[in-house]
């Protein structure tokens, strides 16, 4: 309810966050040519990322080649940072095209990605209407740059 009753502003949320050049204290984690990973404003679960094209695109058939890829390499770089920060048993990894998908924000795609453990609370959003993230988002910050930082070229 919180992401439902906030403040919509004006413009877009995810082509503002890599506008405002602020990527520690908007949790963006890495930028690519393409596009962006950033923490989850309303996580799932811990480490909940999103990879996001910098153009502003709802359609997922109007993604570039470049923009497709961008993407597909942008998660590939969140699992792995995922592994080494998290050691998660398994991944969820989607996209939500439009809002009769589930999209929260149907006007700018973007990928979710999220670590997954063997018996994790995942569940509860569903049946209690409630998250548990059982660490600060700032920490979930520092441990994703530190594995972002520690994989090679």
């Amino acid at each position: 309810m919180e992401y439902i009753r906030r403040d919509q502003g004006e413009g877009c949320v995810f082509c503002a966050q890599p506008a405002a050049n602020a990527d520690e204290e908007r949790f963006l984690l890495h930028r690519d040519a393409q596009c962006y990973l950033i923490l989850n404003a309303y996580p799932y679960v811990n480490g909940h990322l999103l990879v996001v094209p910098y153009r502003h695109v709802a359609d997922f058939l109007e993604l570039t080649p470049a923009e497709a890829a961008g993407m597909l390499e942008e998660t590939r770089r969140a699992v792995a940072a995922m592994a080494r920060a998290f050691r998660p048993d398994g991944y969820n990894i989607g996209m939500n095209v439009g809002r009769a998908a589930g999209a929260g924000v149907a006007d700018h795609l973007h990928l979710h990605v999220l670590p997954r453990w063997v018996g994790d609370t995942n569940f509860v959003t569903t049946v209690a209407n409630m998250r548990v993230v059982p660490e600060a988002p700032a920490e979930t910050y520092r441990r994703l740059r530190e594995a972002l930082a520690a994989e090679k070229p």
